[in-house]
């Protein structure tokens, strides 16, 4: 099941987004998160949705943050998608990408987007799937652990905006 998240999921989305970074695959960032770190994600009202298994254990979460704070960006937000180790593999990274785009679609977004490390095949292949395009490849886009990181700028238009997008002439 998938649902909107609640601050009592803080937790839950620590622990998760903890092997994330652990796993040195999905973020940059190196210092494992607090839960009261996480319970500010509640604080500024942007989406966060959580799949939840028959158990009611959260296994995995989506999230929208802003893109940028000059109001011509308002409609476009970044996101994240993280899944448990022990729930991958069984389409919850999808499901979640779904209802994150249905989420920031009712709430006015026009555009997902976010960027994802080169050497995570499994993050890219879920993307494509759901829809999202492949921009371009962020050379040397970071360091982690003393080594550059590629990352791939993966968007996917919502709503009017991707009824509206015309194909580009090669």
């Amino acid at each position: 099941m998938i649902r909107l998240a609640h601050p009592s999921d803080a937790p839950a989305l620590c622990a998760i987004y903890n092997q994330g970074i652990e796993e040195r695959q999905a973020t940059f960032e190196t210092r494992p998160r607090t839960v009261e770190e996480i319970e500010q994600w509640f604080e500024d009202g942007l989406p966060i949705v959580v799949s939840v298994g028959p158990d009611e254990r959260v296994r995995g979460f989506a999230r929208v943050s802003a893109y940028s704070d000059r109001c011509v960006y308002q409609g476009v937000g970044e996101h994240g998608v993280y899944v448990a180790r022990d729930a991958r593999g069984q389409g919850v990274g999808r499901r979640l990408l779904d209802a994150i785009c249905a989420e920031a679609e009712r709430r006015g977004y026009y555009k997902l987007t976010s960027r994802i490390f080169a050497t995570n095949a499994a993050s890219l292949a879920v993307h494509r799937a759901a829809g999202f395009r492949e921009v371009g490849v962020q050379l040397h886009h970071g360091r982690l652990d003393g080594e550059w990181r590629d990352c791939v700028l993966v968007e996917k238009l919502l709503g009017e905006a991707a009824g509206a997008a015309r194909p580009r002439a090669a």
